[in-house]
């Protein structure tokens, strides 16, 4: 007798709500879905995830797999995703434009989107499943196919019908994009980094004039006959560029603004479906003024570009895995100029390394008028990190050692204020306590946050993975065990920002 007979005999009857099921087995009920009078249902067997099909129809065809006791067992192959997504429309990633708050998930191992549908659902905000930028795919080895096939299966596990996104997050190559967008990625954040020019805030008024004025002529006519001297009623407040002003953003912002145009007209305009395109601002050495906002969204939509969404810098810290640094009531008084200028032109205030800023999240629900995007990423990776501490001490404790070792190494790839001294030695915290004393401490969450690539990668003389399969095969036994961390974790998220 098949292995799978009993969840087969449940799909013929139409339910596999409470089926009694062999102890290596799982079943995810809210998966069960019919396509004609095909019947499939995604469930667990040992620690790999398959969909189990049965019936007869386009559907069974389609799926690849094998046939064991009259059910198609068909592995989470990308293969398989398409065909999920041709027969399930709930599956597919979606834009969602500018009406709705939206919350990117970065699910950098692959396994965390139940945890987030599970938290969302029910909520004023839409999940962006999805959310790698290449950075992150060169420190987990993963790809693009991988991100989208692991959100698009988790919906289907969870029966989730709200609809989700897909985004390319920080892209700033061309090929990267055109790659993004192929596999049907449904939100576009353009990293404009390289083409923001941080030495202009460093250079004297004179200088910043003569580099201005070897720009070519058509350039600054273009800007001088819209911008200068002139004054713009924008939020609430007036807006004024006078020859100083506007030299130094044209010197900073200027070629960011073709590029944003390129990207929009060659990729964008082209795409032959929705794609939320947001504006990365945020990677200069200063905040961002709110002439600058001003200045790059007037250019954008006077080019006849439509954005979803915009990130400036704001002032104060945004460090990864921790709470806002800095003056809380000057960085309302920007937000609320940020905010104003963005609902004027229609589109999102978006802010990055969105990560556990619970102390500034009223004032952003609050001033976007519930409108925003928020990204997250690394808390997701912080809260599987905190679930294994409290089940498995020992492959912590290992993972904490090799973080501090290695620290410096990942500090090339994130900005942070980490005091190591700060971090209370491992042979004084109890193995009970570890999870308390580590993921809720600054400095530590941020050893910790940074060093993912290099803890997943890490490898033996032999080659073979030091944390990474420990790593993974604990957090699928206890999978409820981190989603509930997610659904803590990210839902004080969601309630902070008033949805």
């Amino acid at each position: 007798m098949s292995t799978y007979q009993p969840i087969v005999e449940a799909l013929q009857k139409g339910s596999v709500d409470g089926i009694e099921i062999p102890a290596s087995f799982k079943v995810y009920p809210h998966s069960f879905a019919e396509s004609g009078t095909v019947k499939i249902v995604l469930v667990k067997h040992v620690d790999t995830k398959y969909l189990v099909s049965i019936g007869s129809g386009p559907l069974f065809d389609e799926l690849q797999g094998e046939i064991e006791g009259g059910a198609k067992i068909s592995p989470l192959t990308h293969e398989n995703r398409l065909v999920i997504n041709k027969f399930f429309d709930y599956t597919v990633p979606r834009a969602f434009g500018t009406q709705v708050a939206t919350i990117g998930l970065g699910d950098r191992l692959g396994i965390a989107s139940p945890g987030h549908i599970k938290t969302v659902k029910g909520h004023d905000i839409r999940p962006i499943l999805a959310q790698q930028s290449i950075r992150e795919l060169n420190l987990t080895g993963r790809d693009y196919k991988l991100v989208v096939d692991a959100a698009c299966f988790a919906v289907f596990q969870e029966g989730y019908k709200d609809g989700f996104g897909a985004d390319g997050d920080h892209l700033k190559v061309e090929a990267d994009i055109e790659l993004a967008l192929g596999l049907g990625f449904t939100m576009l954040t353009l990293d404009c980094s390289e083409y923001i020019d941080n030495s202009i805030e460093g250079l004297s008024a004179d200088e910043q004039a003569d580099k201005y004025a070897q720009l070519p002529e058509a350039t600054r006519n273009h800007y001088e006959n819209r911008y200068l001297n002139e004054s713009f009623q924008v939020a609430g407040s007036s807006v004024t560029f006078d020859k100083a002003t506007l030299i130094k953003n044209v010197l900073i912002y200027g070629p960011a603004v073709d590029f944003m145009e390129h990207i929009y007209n060659t990729y964008i305009k082209n795409a032959g479906r929705e794609i939320d395109f947001e504006i990365s601002i945020d990677e200069t050495a200063t905040p961002t003024d709110p002439e600058s906002h001003f200045l790059v969204a007037k250019e954008l939509y006077a080019r006849g570009l439509t954005i979803y969404s915009m990130a400036p810098r704001f002032i104060g810290e945004f460090q990864k895995g921790i709470d806002y640094i800095g003056d809380i009531a000057k960085f309302e008084e920007e937000l609320i100029i940020h905010a104003g200028i963005a609902d004027d032109f229609g589109y999102k205030l978006s802010i990055h390394s969105g990560s556990d800023k619970f102390s500034v999240f009223p004032l952003i629900g609050k001033h976007t008028k519930g409108r925003f995007h928020i990204k997250t990423a690394g808390t997701n990776w912080l809260e599987a990190v905190r679930t294994v501490a409290k089940v498995k001490p020992d492959l912590y404790r290992k993972m904490h050692q090799y973080a501090l070792d290695h620290f410096e190494e990942a500090t090339v790839y994130y900005h942070v204020t980490t005091d190591l001294s700060k971090i209370v030695p491992l042979n004084q915290v109890a193995d009970a306590d570890l999870a308390d004393v580590y993921m809720n401490e600054n400095n530590a969450r941020q050893v910790i946050h940074i060093t993912y690539g290099i803890l997943l990668q890490a490898k033996d003389a032999q080659g073979n993975s030091l944390f990474k399969d420990e790593f993974f095969s604990t957090l699928n036994e206890q999978e409820d065990a981190f989603e509930q961390s997610l659904i803590s974790h990210i839902g004080k998220h969601l309630e902070l920002l008033g949805k």
